[in-house]
């Protein structure tokens, strides 16, 4: 009797201090993302949505031009082409165009150099004047400089130091593995960059930056959670999209063309 009240008693002691182990990594965890969602920049009217949520489940990559017509990337996955996406009042946001594809893939699956779709944005949601910035909640705006060159696969090197945010909610972290992306039953991606960082539902999409400069989008959640990112350059070239580097990328209100 005395042995098994002793363990039972031992039993009761290490589950007290697994539940308060816990409560603490909880607490830590909680502490964490109080932090790195604290933001100290206000939002521009409209919002910048490249690196934020702009529907619940995805996040917006980088704005570019079309032609003359300016837009936003998003994750493939997050729509088709041809859709017009609405807010909770239904006034449209925009219209999905072209999804980045190769056509040099396996007959029965798709290919893609990286998981980047179209939005062409309406007019009134548009934020002249910051089209060549990037909202990354807690890590402020960054803005690109005339001339910055969107990174291709090519430039991401193990090691790397990248930074996502969305949610509105601010990581960091190294690039651990670039390769290519051939899961059965998935989109075959030439290359796919790994991150020691973990993403959830509604970071698909949004922007990464490599070293500070305009690198990839949010495409895969993969094992326990990782990051997994495909390059901008390629997406960008593959629809013939011209990074926006300045203010209003390179147009106006009165010669743009939107949906």
């Amino acid at each position: 009797m005395r042995t098994r009240a002793r363990i039972v008693r031992a039993t009761t002691i290490l589950l007290a201090l697994t539940v308060l182990a816990l409560i603490g990594y909880w607490a830590a965890v909680t502490i964490e993302d109080r932090n790195e969602t604290a933001r100290t920049t206000a939002r521009f009217d409209p919002p910048v949505w490249a690196g934020q949520n702009f529907i619940e489940a995805c996040a917006g990559g980088f704005y570019a031009r079309h032609e003359s017509t300016i837009v936003l990337t998003i994750s493939a996955h997050c729509g088709n082409p041809g859709d017009a996406l609405r807010d909770a009042g239904g006034r449209v946001i925009g219209v999905l165009g072209a999804r980045a594809q190769l056509a040099d893939c396996p007959e029965g699956r798709f290919c893609a150099p990286s998981d980047i779709l179209t939005m062409a944005l309406a007019t009134d949601r548009i934020p002249w004047g910051h089209l060549n910035v990037v909202d990354m909640g807690a890590g402020g705006y960054r803005t690109f400089d005339v001339g910055t060159r969107p990174l291709a696969c090519s430039d991401i090197a193990v090691g790397d130091q990248f930074e996502i945010d969305g949610r509105d909610h601010f990581r960091s972290g190294t690039v651990i593995v670039v390769g290519p992306y051939h899961f059965a039953t998935d989109t075959i991606f030439p290359c796919l960059i790994v991150g020691d960082t973990m993403v959830s539902t509604g970071d698909s999409g949004g922007a990464v930056l490599v070293r500070g400069q305009p690198a990839g989008v949010i495409a895969r959640r993969l094992d326990e959670g990782r990051l997994g990112f495909t390059p901008l350059a390629e997406g960008l070239d593959n629809l013939g999209l011209v990074l926006c580097t300045t203010p209003d990328c390179d147009l106006s209100p009165e010669r743009a063309i939107q949906p």
